[in-house]
């Protein structure tokens, strides 16, 4: 072969360096080129292929090389859908390479739909329009969505509006979503399925708003649940269903009837255009069972109720649907004081009342409990009278005095005045203890204020009775002290109720803690030492003769006189100038007669210097 002279150039052809010869002879480039025409067309391009054959793992394709290729049967499933694919079907796909090791064509599905998409996805992008995904599996912080081929990223956050707690539901169905950012050389895509609902919701909410209007029904979704009521979302608006809106019947907690989720029809009962806060109700939804209550419940009547709540200050009763009524603590028991009522009633115990009263402006229904049995006091006044004399167990003792059980669960009470006719009520108690049986005289029985006085002293005859006068008798006949006098008396003994004093020799008395003094603030037993003298006004004598005084009634009448006799407040003259008149007139009665004429000379002699002026 002659030589001819040749040239050397190189020439790229995808990617792969190619040397050139160039010169009069073109035979051996001529042959290169041709050896790699059809390159660009086929490695690194989208072909379409047909299906030759498929098994369990593979589908094998025909594009058109001189070997088949294969392909894994996953890169053909949609999301989690197995793929539905059959011989002769024609699919497109990607060419890696013409060949490998393996003496095939190397192909890829997955490429060839991720190229496809990115193209798409790339002007959807631009154009900031919806694209259409299937979630399909979990990743770390989020989920993955297949965009037609290519795969993108759903954070966690994106998902929902509102955090959803279980996204298998939107597992393997188109959703909507907006792709948020793209980066084609690292191959990541970003989207959002909540720009898509904010978008849908902010459309809807206008639409809404713009045609709300109070006592309209609507359909909505319980978003929220707080103590106070919950919030609904009426499709791209909330509203706030308050606890006591819920239902006409007692609800403690929204959470007793309601739950995140739950769909339920509400009305709409109060709605402000400017603020755009609207109110809902579901008791608006039915007959307010309060309509003709008055009629349905008269006072006096007994009725049958069921417990629904216990409270301090007493318990509940719920008498029909959506109506209830109060047994207050002290309408539970003739006999128990004190208690609380969930010692008494438990919640949804059946019990029979007695309504007391109906004010259905208030919405409130009293109701009596202790009025369906028979009032113990009033018992015990039909079959004991005054001056009976019984017997009973010591309950309790106190500082004032005893309570002795009279039956019934009854206590009848000693007060410490009628233990003893010649102790004082603090020496007479400390001869008594809880669970003694004691003979009592009934002296008083109240049945109205449930209140039975007894006495021990009473059971025996008063060494004093010839020194006791009885109320509103003369002195001179009596040869005592009549009610309304003013006498001093010794202090015998302090107690925390007041003082005990005797009246001269054996007569004895007792001032109670606030007939001590007119001003709150000495009423103290404390002030008091005993063997120190006090004057103090007789109020009344006990049945068995012992004196009731005051030095409270007595600083009373003093004033009353002083106000008589020297002026009154109405004129202008004060408590003091009163007072201080009063000490005026009584120290010029006290002067001698000695200094009154002395007295006259010197005012004469004042009023001869005053004319001589």
């Amino acid at each position: 072969m002659a030589k001819t002279a040749a040239k050397v150039a190189t020439k790229t052809v995808d990617n792969i360096t190619v040397k050139e010869i160039t010169g009069e002879s073109m035979s051996f480039a001529n042959l290169l080129d041709e050896s790699f025409k059809g390159v660009k067309s086929f490695e690194g391009s989208v072909v379409e292929g047909t299906v030759v054959g498929l098994d369990d793992e593979f589908v094998t394709l025909d594009v058109g090389l001189k070997s088949e290729g294969r392909i894994p049967l996953r890169e053909f499933n949609n999301g989690n859908a197995r793929a539905e694919i059959k011989i002769g079907d024609k699919v497109d796909v990607f060419i890696e390479r013409m060949e490998n090791k393996d003496g095939e064509a190397g192909l890829s599905r997955e490429k060839a739909r991720r190229e496809e998409s990115w193209i798409l996805l790339e002007k959807q992008h631009k154009a900031a329009e919806r694209v259409t995904g299937i979630i399909f599996g979990r990743v770390k912080g989020g989920f993955t969505v297949d965009l037609a081929g290519a795969v993108a990223f759903l954070p966690g956050s994106q998902v929902d509006i509102r955090p959803v707690r279980d996204v298998t539901p939107l597992f393997g169905t188109p959703q909507p979503f907006i792709i948020l950012k793209m980066d084609r050389a690292r191959g990541n895509i970003v989207v959002s399925r909540r720009a898509v609902l904010e978008e849908s919701r902010a459309e809807a909410r206008t639409e809404l708003v713009s045609n709300l209007k109070e006592g309209q029904e609507l359909q909505g979704v319980v978003k929220n649940i707080t103590d106070y009521g919950a919030f609904i979302d009426l499709g791209g608006v909330d509203g706030l269903l308050h606890v006591t809106d819920i239902s006409w019947k007692r609800i403690n907690h929204p959470s007793e009837v309601l739950h995140v989720g739950q769909t339920i029809n509400v009305k709409i009962i109060r709605f402000n255009e400017e603020s755009q806060r609207i109110s809902l109700g579901i008791k608006q939804l039915d007959a307010d069972p309060w309509q003709g209550v008055a009629e349905r419940f008269k006072s006096g009547q007994k009725y049958k109720g069921r417990v629904t709540n216990i409270a301090d200050y007493g318990a509940f009763i719920e008498l029909e649907d959506g109506i209830e009524g109060l047994v207050h603590v002290s309408e539970m028991s003739w006999t128990k004081k004190n208690i609380h009522p969930g010692k008494l009633l438990s919640t949804s115990q059946e019990v029979e009342v007695i309504v007391l009263e109906v004010d259905v402006a208030k919405r409130r229904i009293s109701l009596g409990l202790k009025q369906c049995t028979e009032n113990p006091w009033i018992k015990f006044a039909e079959t004991n009278k005054a001056g009976t004399v019984i017997e009973g167990e010591i309950h309790n003792i106190t500082e004032f005095g005893l309570f002795v059980g009279i039956g019934d669960q009854i206590d009848g009470m000693v007060h410490m005045s009628d233990l003893s006719w010649t102790e004082t009520g603090e020496e007479a108690i400390k001869n008594y203890k809880k669970g003694d049986m004691l003979k009592v005289k009934v002296l008083e029985i109240d049945g109205d204020k449930e209140r039975v006085s007894l006495g021990v002293k009473q059971l025996s005859e008063n060494p004093n009775k010839d020194k006791v006068v009885k109320e509103k008798a003369p002195a001179a006949a009596s040869g005592g002290v009549d009610k309304g006098t003013v006498v001093t008396c010794t202090v015998s003994a302090i107690t925390s109720g007041g003082i005990e004093v005797t009246v001269g020799d054996k007569m004895s008395g007792f001032i109670k803690k606030g007939d001590l003094s007119r001003e709150r603030s000495e009423q103290r037993s404390d002030r008091f030492a005993v063997g120190e003298k006090v004057d103090a006004k007789v109020i009344k004598s006990d049945r068995g003769g012992k004196l009731e005084l005051s030095i409270k009634a007595r600083e009373i009448d003093e004033d009353k006189a002083a106000m008589a006799e020297y002026g009154s407040s109405d004129s202008g003259a004060s408590l003091g100038d009163i007072l201080g008149a009063a000490l005026q007139k009584k120290t010029a009665k006290a002067e001698t007669p000695a200094a009154e004429p002395k007295k006259k000379a010197v005012k004469k002699a004042k009023t001869e210097d005053s004319s001589e002026a």
